[in-house]
C-alpha cells in the first residue's frame, strides 16, 4: 500500500503509466481480449458485455498524480455497484454475475500487464 501511495504521488510515474495504458487502447492491443468478451465465447448477457473495459477506462480516468488510493478503490467500487450488484435480481444472479466479472477482470488485467511488460516497459516507472 505504501509503495502504491508513493507511486501515485510521483507525477512523472503516473503520467507515464497513464500514457502506456491509453496507448494500449489506442493501438488496439486489447482487441484479442475484447474478442474474448463477445457473447459467442462467453455466453454472457448483452448488458454484461465489456463491463470490465468500462471499469478499466473509468479507473484510468481517475488515475492522476496525487490521487489517493482510496479514490481509485472508490471508483472501482462504484462501477461494481452499477454494473454487477444493482442489476442482480437474486442471490443466484449476483453470484453468477460477480463470478463472471471477476473471471473477465482478471483476464483483462493479466493481458494489460502482459502488454505493458512487452511493449511499454517505461510504464512501470
Amino acid at each position: 500500500l505504501q509503495t502504491v501511495r508513493a507511486l501515485l504521488n510521483n507525477n512523472s510515474t503516473v503520467t507515464v503509466l497513464r500514457s502506456g495504458l491509453h496507448a494500449i487502447f489506442n493501438e488496439k492491443s486489447l482487441d484479442v481480449t475484447k474478442n474474448l468478451f463477445q457473447e459467442k465465447f462467453w455466453n454472457s448477457k448483452k448488458r454484461q458485455k465489456n463491463i470490465q473495459l468500462k471499469c478499466l477506462k473509468n479507473f484510468i480516468s481517475s488515475l492522476t498524480s496525487s490521487t489517493d488510493i482510496r479514490d481509485l478503490l472508490s471508483c472501482l467500487s462504484s462501477d461494481l455497484q452499477t454494473f454487477v450488484i444493482k442489476p442482480s435480481k437474486s442471490k443466484e444472479t449476483f453470484k453468477e454475475q460477480a463470478s463472471d466479472f471477476m473471471l473477465k477482470w482478471n483476464l483483462l488485467l493479466s493481458n494489460v500487464g502482459k502488454i505493458l511488460t512487452i511493449n511499454r516497459t517505461d510504464s512501470f516507472g
